[in-house]
């Protein structure tokens, strides 16, 4: 029998609803709408770099949300472990990363370009995509675990990076190795080289790694205080 912790339990628990189900099908719909709409963007500006980091951005907005509901699974079962969480979350990324990537490709073969390269790095563009869904994810099971309330979480999960992102534009150096949204942009760049993985490295130990260590903590923490509760 399935244990409520597995990897493949959690991956049933995200589809396991009507809401959910649609929720993924909007969070893919959506991306296919913008793929669609960078065909109006200038001939010579159709990239495979610029039409991957408007889909892109626009997936990572929702995706999240599917996080936030897999960590809130987590408060319901107290005995369940995170790791199989996150495990199955970013499998999910990965996948809603790719098909964020097939859609960018569409577009831009369906659109046509007169840049003069429009396919260019295009291996660097398929693992960045995938990147840039997985840390999107981590952030909504981070705040997924840090907020009781999912909805106050899902909100969390544009209004932080993107707060972030605005109050840290004055500073732009902190910004770009801090921020989300920053890293989307760098290794999602028409040649994003070592810096550009590096920020996202960066910003994937602190939204990412740290976010979901300290949500972890507190939840162990919270587990341990309502049993002495209970015993007391």
């Amino acid at each position: 029998m399935v244990q409520h912790g597995t990897v493949g339990r959690t991956l049933r628990r995200a589809v396991g609803t009507r809401a959910r189900r649609a929720l993924l099908v909007v969070t893919i719909g959506v991306g296919a709408v913008a793929a669609a709409l960078t065909a109006g963007l200038p001939s010579d500006e159709r990239t495979v770099a610029t039409v991957a980091e408007l889909v892109h951005g626009v997936i990572s907005v929702l995706l999240p949300f599917v996080g936030v509901l897999l960590a809130h699974g987590l408060r319901q079962a107290p005995g369940a472990r995170v790791l199989p969480t996150l495990a199955a979350a970013a499998s999910i990324a990965v996948a809603v990363g790719l098909a964020g990537d097939a859609l960018s490709f569409a577009a831009l073969a369906v659109a046509g370009s007169t840049a003069p390269d429009p396919w260019a790095h295009v291996g660097a563009i398929v693992v960045a995509g995938v990147l840039v869904q997985v840390l999107a994810q981590l952030v909504g099971t981070g705040l997924g675990l840090l907020i009781g309330r999912p909805v106050w979480a899902c909100l969390a999960t544009i209004v932080l990076p993107l707060g972030a992102y605005a109050l840290l534009t004055p500073v732009a150096a902190a910004r770009d190795w801090l921020t989300p949204y920053a890293a989307l942009r760098a290794v999602l760049a028409e040649s994003p080289g070592d810096a550009g993985w590096a920020r996202w490295a960066t910003v994937a130990l602190l939204w990412g790694v740290a976010l979901n260590g300290v949500g972890a903590v507190l939840r162990r923490h919270r587990a341990s205080h309502g049993r002495a509760t209970t015993v007391a």
